[in-house]
């Protein structure tokens, strides 16, 4: 019998890329903190520079060109949705409201009734 089973290896340049993407992005932290004297836009400047270069080289990887594609497959998949119109979802909340009170009224009279009846009845403590 044969195996069904899938392995996945990853190359050592996609490791390698994760691993650059990684590194950018700890730079760009690291570099806004060693750019205090510099100046806020030196700070900020390194900080959204390596943070870009870091996503890129993500996306360039097959793990992000998954990630792209997985993200276009959903968007496709959320425009098929049928979305309820204003006078659907206006009801729908109506009878979640409405459900609501009926629920805390009734747990209330059920608190209520025990309270009478463990108290009052059975152990005769009077308030």
């Amino acid at each position: 019998m044969s195996s069904t089973e899938v392995q996945t290896v990853t190359p050592g340049a996609e490791k390698a890329k994760l691993a650059g993407a990684v590194l950018l992005a700890a730079g760009g932290v690291v570099a806004y903190y060693l750019l205090t004297k510099q100046g806020a836009l030196a700070q900020w400047g390194s900080l959204i520079g390596l943070l870009l270069a870091g996503a890129l080289l993500f996306f360039v990887s097959e793990q992000g060109k998954s990630l792209i594609a997985y993200g276009r497959d959903s968007w496709r998949e959320a425009r098929k949705v049928v979305w309820p119109t204003r006078k659907e979802s206006l009801q729908m909340t109506g009878y979640v409201f409405a459900f609501v009170v009926v629920m805390a009224l009734f747990l209330w009279l059920t608190d209520k009734s025990l309270e009478w009846v463990l108290y009052d009845l059975l152990l005769g403590w009077k308030r």
